[in-house]
């Protein structure tokens, strides 16, 4: 006998509030994190002054330490001031004509400078959020970071293994080590060859140079991927010769990447620039969540189904909501990083730099640069092997056409791995740590007196710090536009999870480590704070 179907008055929804209760209920949680982000308020965005600081004879800005890539320039490599002038017409105005009216060199493109208008509906506005001004070309700082390049460009393909050993990776750290502002991490005051290169930040120092996240195995459902990768060919750099870095300032097309035939683990300096070269740009800590789901790390201890005897989390605080929030904060972080480079900084890149060396080194002009730079023997060695000042490039087009400060490389890596930070046990160590052989080959047991260090926050670190100074590595970026934008980025993905923190039933806080050491927490009672109204 068949059983009539139940009316639909009879199945009503289950849950604790009604369909209009919930309706304003979800207008209420959406006007609360709009008044977060509202009360973060307005910042100062300060730029480092450059820009009408340095004129030409006539006493008008020559623009000579902004970036200009992509814009016609003399042949001294300096832009056409009208040419920037319509640069800064657009920047100014924020309107799309202008922006379609900007005078270009040989025709490369401009690299989508209307993102940093861009709002977003989730997380601290891009414009509410600042950064230091960057250093100056006459500051001991810049210099400092300049030799770095020059080293690192040099030592580009030696393996990391081998820095202990290898008299050149020496010769840099005491070279570095005498430099008045240089910021890289030292010991006893200096630089050595165990913190050449490294980041500044808790376990940057500890276990491997690469970080077990940009090594291990990535389980990605029914596959195993390995983090073997299509890397370049040795000795080969690019934007060596006066004509062809000329070409690329104005926007010519470049060459093509000389490919190894064999897939490699990441060894040295060159295979994690090739590494960063062609990633997607949360590509890295997508594969470190992952392997830590894959290895199943332990859960921060505010995770409300950590210890539930009854519930596992799946939707809310389990596996998909982790690998969907650690990406969800990616173009939230260009969108702020590219306000700061366009709309605030337009910091020149390193290759730009370096063709003010080179025509200052051979007596083409006179530029108001900070004189440490010209004392390091790196720069005799480049001009040794190549004739020339210029700064050796790993990529054949050279730095992409968009300003070095911030990078976007690092603020996406500072909100990614501050979201990773806050979803794992930052303190729990990674079994069995690994490295790459000499040939990159195979991944081979690390044994380092440290090996029960190596921890999932010191390695979120270095897995922020590697995939940012390896842009550095390329010769595409400054220290400093490393250890500035991992903090941007930070702040956009503690915004984030403030704000998501009105939106969830459970009871749950989330713990994380910030780069400067600070511990904090975030959960409702801690943001109910920041929901008070505040008029401007």
């Amino acid at each position: 006998m068949n059983k009539e179907r139940p009316s639909r008055q009879e199945c009503q929804e289950l849950g604790p509030e009604n369909n209009k209760q919930r309706r304003k209920s979800s207008r209420s949680i959406r006007r609360e994190a709009a008044q977060i982000a509202f009360n973060r308020g307005a910042v100062d965005h300060v730029c480092n002054g450059e820009q009408q600081d340095y004129g030409g004879a006539d006493g008008n800005p020559n623009y000579i330490a902004n970036f200009s890539k992509g814009l016609p320039h003399n042949e001294l490599g300096e832009v056409k001031p009208e040419a920037y002038k319509f640069l800064l017409k657009a920047l100014e105005s924020g309107k799309p004509e202008d922006f379609e009216a900007i005078k270009l060199g040989l025709g490369h493109k401009l690299t989508n400078p209307q993102a940093g208008l861009g709002f977003d509906l989730e997380g601290p506005d891009g414009h509410a959020l600042a950064i230091p001004p960057a250093p100056r070309i006459d500051s001991a700082e810049n210099s400092g970071e300049m030799v770095e390049l020059y080293w690192m460009a040099l030592l580009r393909d030696i393996n990391f293994s081998d820095y202990t050993n290898n008299p050149l990776v020496a010769e840099a750290a005491a070279d570095l080590s005498k430099l008045s502002d240089f910021r890289g991490p030292k010991v006893g005051g200096c630089v050595t060859p165990a913190t050449i290169f490294r980041g500044i930040h808790a376990g940057d120092l500890v276990g491997p140079y690469i970080s077990q996240f940009l090594l291990k195995d990535i389980p990605y459902g029914s596959l195993t991927i390995s983090q073997k990768q299509k890397t370049v060919q040795s000795n080969i750099n690019y934007l060596t010769d006066y004509e062809s870095w000329l070409n690329i300032q104005n926007g010519g097309n470049a060459k093509t990447d000389a490919f190894d035939s064999t897939p490699r683990h990441i060894r040295n300096v060159r295979d994690i620039g090739q590494y960063v070269h062609v990633d997607a740009l949360y590509e890295a800590y997508l594969n470190a969540c992952l392997i830590l789901l894959g290895l199943e790390a332990p859960v921060d201890e505010g995770n409300p189904y950590k210890n539930s005897k009854t519930q596992i989390g799946f939707g809310t605080f389990g596996g998909p909501h982790i690998l969907s929030l650690v990406t969800e904060v990616a173009t939230r972080a260009l969108k702020a990083v590219w306000f700061q480079k366009w709309y605030v900084h337009r910091r020149i890149r390193p290759e730009a730099f370096g063709g003010l060396i080179h025509n200052q080194l051979t007596g083409r002009a006179k530029y108001p640069i900070n004189e440490e730079v010209f004392r390091t023997s790196a720069l005799e060695k480049v001009h040794s092997r190549y004739g020339t000042y210029l700064l050796p490039i790993a990529f054949p087009e050279g730095s992409p056409t968009h300003p070095a400060y911030g990078a976007g490389h690092a603020t996406v890596a500072g909100a990614c791995v501050t979201i990773l930070k806050a979803w794992f046990d930052e303190s729990w160590v990674i079994p069995e740590p690994v490295v790459a052989n000499a040939e990159g080959t195979e991944l081979v047991k690390y044994n380092g007196a440290d090996v029960g260090q190596i921890t999932v926050g010191g390695e979120l670190n270095k897995v922020a710090a590697n995939i940012s100074i390896a842009r550095n590595g390329a010769g595409v970026h400054w220290r400093s536009d490393y250890t500035e934008s991992v903090k941007l980025g930070e702040q956009i993905a503690i915004g984030l999870l403030q704000e998501q923190s009105l939106t969830y039933n459970e009871d749950f806080f989330f713990n994380l480590t910030k780069f400067d050491g600070q511990k904090i927490k975030i959960s409702r009672d801690e943001v109910k704070h920041l929901m008070e109204e505040k008029d401007d």
